[in-house]
């Protein structure tokens, strides 16, 4: 089968933002709010697709009120759409905004899958997502072609569809991730494919208060298999996981303290093999945009150090 996916890894930075807070906002709010990230540098803004908007209409509304950042689904989920649905939405963006669009497609999890979609998740996920990208990639779309061919990623957490990443896909978009993920994932994805680790953080430099807010984020995570079978392999256990999580496991996942504090954790990401690193930042409020601290993560850009060894970020699959 021809790979129909961009061979060229995209050049995103070290540094984008990952926010669910945008589509909570109405979308003249939300646009306003993207201007300035694309004016501030970030090299690449993730949406979701769950219970709030739907992600190719955000994307194109979204684009359209920037000029330089990538926007890209983080992630798309494929019992939402048709393969064939996937695939024309995946070309039309690609086409419209060139090299600035980046399609993440996961297979969600069983409980959101049947409870919003009512449809079967199945036992076999890395099968269902072979399945679905052989289906996008040979069907039918007339519409204007991209420039460029179009680029993707995979969810991905085991090494099974971490490998499937690589060989299907730019690379790879985790979440839910500790530090020690990313340096499992790069060893599974190889050295070429793109690794984007999505990391949530807390501007909190008290203990309790900061665990409190990232304890309301992670409960409904640890109730999902898919998130705990991946800790589980990494060596976290049932202290850890039961409850709202050990205190442990909630200063690996959501890093919190100062400005540098979180800059360390982006670092530590890029350090072990991430190549992009997207930052969740969380807050009391999370109706409420958290400009304020978009703009001073803006500031610790230029600090970053990218992943060493890697020169010319050419896909080989």
């Amino acid at each position: 089968m021809n790979n129909v996916v961009g061979e060229t890894i995209p050049q995103l930075g070290p540094l984008g933002i990952w926010s669910f807070q945008l589509d909570v906002q109405p979308m003249a709010i939300a646009r306003d709010a993207v201007a300035e990230l694309d004016e501030l540098g970030f090299g690449a803004l993730w949406v979701p697709e769950a219970v709030a908007r739907e992600p190719f209409a955000n994307a194109a509304l979204l684009l359209s009120a920037s000029s330089k950042m990538t926007v890209a689904t983080g992630i798309a989920n494929l019992h939402a759409r048709t393969a064939m649905t996937m695939n024309a939405g995946w070309r039309t963006l690609s086409e419209a905004f060139v090299d600035r669009f980046l399609l993440g497609i996961g297979v969600s999890h069983q409980p959101l899958v049947e409870g919003n979609h009512h449809s079967r998740y199945g036992s076999k996920p890395y099968s269902t997502m072979v399945d679905y990208l052989d289906t996008m990639d040979t069907s039918s779309f007339f519409g204007a072609p991209s420039p460029t061919a179009p680029r993707r990623v995979l969810a991905a957490l085991g090494p099974r569809m971490l490998r499937l990443a690589a060989e299907r896909g730019v690379g790879a978009h985790t979440y839910f991730v500790p530090v020690e993920h990313t340096a499992v994932a790069r060893e599974a994805l190889g050295d070429a494919p793109l690794l984007a680790p999505a990391q949530t953080v807390v501007f909190e430099t008290d203990p309790s208060a900061a665990r409190a807010i990232g304890r309301r984020f992670m409960q409904r995570y640890l109730a999902l298999p898919n998130y705990t079978n991946n800790l589980r392999r990494l060596g976290w256990g049932d202290d850890d996981l039961a409850g709202e999580g050990s205190d442990r496991l909630v200063d690996a996942i959501v890093a919190w303290g100062s400005l540098e504090q979180i800059a360390d954790r982006v670092q530590s990401h890029l350090d072990a093999g991430a190549d992009h690193v997207c930052v969740q930042v969380l807050t009391a409020d999370l109706a409420t945009l958290p400009m304020a601290p978009w703009r001073e993560l803006a500031s610790i850009g230029p600090a970053l150090r990218a992943r060493s060894g890697v020169s010319a970020r050419v896909h080989a699959g």
